[in-house]
């Protein structure tokens, strides 16, 4: 089973992860963030590849390798990136080993097949095309993040140095990504995307981690793989479960968050924002993708949270995408209360949450995960 606490919380840990810290930031940038956007910006290549050469790219094993890299990276935590990349190259089966090992630790009872696959992942050095995707997008938001904090860093010693190393990366997946921006006007999709990296969870009060709307969002992508794994779903279900849990809070980038009480207490108004929120989708964001990419990209994004099937685009299991969007605010209220910063807004939201997660039937047992979550808050 692949479905487990531990594992999520090592997927959290992220939020706590911080990037360029030894930089000036207009904001705080964090590794989730950041894997959150390079999944978001592999979804755009792979797919704008797709459309061009007429290949498949494999998505079920596009999606693990990524989580497979994350895992990696929460592991290996600060270490600068050209460091990384060296001690990679250099001892691949020390660091798949030492990687492995720390999981294995950490995540005790994680599924031994997947374990295996990682380890071997990690010491191929990835060589599919689904791993060229992948590296192309991590390079991608890499340069949008060095891009935010570079003119704040100009007098920084080496930043030169860096910013050719990246466009060199940049230039080595240069067919993956030229296929992407012959398709789309610009970047303007991925510097949308990054705008969620704005947005705060839980504006209302403070909290820690304080994580955003689009690192809310991957975890939720991420829980609701887990689950589809576990449930050995089809390859497109999978597929199309994992792009609308992360795509789902797209829309906040136009409207803003509007917490749930507010929307629930005010009659109408839920009804109202879905509307709004489709227009706005319409006029200011579907236009920046491709043609034919458009009426896939609407399947995965209108209306998340239901069950829907499509002739050609398949099966959206969108309850489940619900419940794991619930478990990612849980633990976000939950987690901030384990590290000492909480309020009344974040207890009753705890509540609420708690509740609601009891009270959903599904083929995961959420009680059994907000239990072992209280285990991991009592270490």
């Amino acid at each position: 089973m692949l479905m487990d606490m531990d594992l999520l919380c090592k997927l959290f840990d992220a939020a706590n992860m911080h990037r360029w810290n030894d930089h000036i930031r207009p904001l705080d940038l964090t590794e989730l963030d950041k894997q959150a956007h390079k999944a978001a910006i592999a979804w755009v290549l792979g797919r704008s590849w797709e459309q061009e050469t007429g290949s498949r790219l494999d998505w079920r094993l596009l999606v693990e390798h990524s989580l497979f890299s994350f895992m990696e990276r929460v592991v290996m935590t600060d270490i600068k990136p050209p460091l990384f990349h060296r001690i990679k190259a250099e001892r691949a089966d020390e660091v798949a080993g030492f990687v492995t090992s720390e999981v294995t630790r950490d995540v005790p009872r994680l599924d031994p097949g997947f374990l295996e696959r990682m380890g071997a992942y990690l010491r191929s050095g990835g060589g599919s095309q689904e791993d060229g995707v992948i590296r192309a997008a991590h390079y991608l938001a890499t340069l949008w993040e060095f891009d935010l904090i570079y003119d704040m860093n100009r007098r920084s010693v080496g930043i030169e140095q860096t910013r050719r190393e990246i466009e060199a990366e940049i230039a080595h997946h240069s067919n993956i990504i030229a296929v992407m921006r012959r398709r789309m006007t610009g970047n303007d999709f991925i510097d949308l995307i990054g705008q969620l990296r704005f947005q705060q969870r839980w504006t209302r009060t403070p909290r820690v981690p304080a994580t955003t709307v689009l690192g809310h969002s991957l975890l939720v992508a991420y829980m609701t793989y887990l689950q589809d794994c576990d449930d050995g779903v089809d390859d497109r279900t999978l597929y199309n479960d994992f792009y609308t849990a992360l795509f789902h809070d797209l829309p906040e980038v136009l409207t803003k968050d509007v917490i749930t009480p507010v929307k629930a207490n005010v009659g109408g108004l839920s009804e109202m924002l879905a509307s709004y929120e489709e227009e706005m989708m319409e006029s200011k964001i579907v236009p920046m993708l491709p043609e034919d990419m458009r009426d896939e990209f609407r399947f995965l994004v209108y209306d998340p949270f239901s069950e829907r099937g499509d002739a050609r685009f398949g099966t959206v299991r969108g309850p489940g995408i619900k419940v794991w969007d619930t478990m990612a605010a849980y633990m976000e209220a939950r987690m901030s209360r384990y590290y000492g910063v909480t309020s009344r807004v974040l207890r009753d939201g705890e509540a609420t949450l708690a509740e609601k997660l009891r009270a959903y039937r599904t083929s995961a047992d959420t009680e059994a995960l907000m239990a072992d979550l209280e285990r991991v808050c009592s270490l």
